[in-house]
C-alpha cells in the first residue's frame, strides 16, 4: 500500500502517516523514492494498538 492509501485507511493525513513511517512505528519499506507498506505489515501494527500498546 502507499503512504497516501495507508493514510486513508486510518483516515490520518498522509503527513501523520509519513511520520510513524519514519518513527518505525508502521513497518515500511522504500521502493526508489516512495515508501510501501505491506497490508499484513499494517494489520500487525493495528493488532498491537488493539491489545493497547502504541504505535
Amino acid at each position: 500500500m502507499t503512504v497516501e492509501q495507508v493514510a486513508k485507511y486510518l483516515q490520518i493525513s498522509e503527513v501523520s502517516t509519513y511520520k510513524l513511517v519514519n518513527e518505525g512505528r508502521i513497518p515500511a519499506f522504500k521502493i526508489g523514492r516512495h515508501w510501501r507498506i505491506r497490508k499484513t505489515d499494517l494489520k500487525e501494527a493495528l493488532e498491537k494498538v488493539k491489545r493497547g500498546e502504541r504505535l
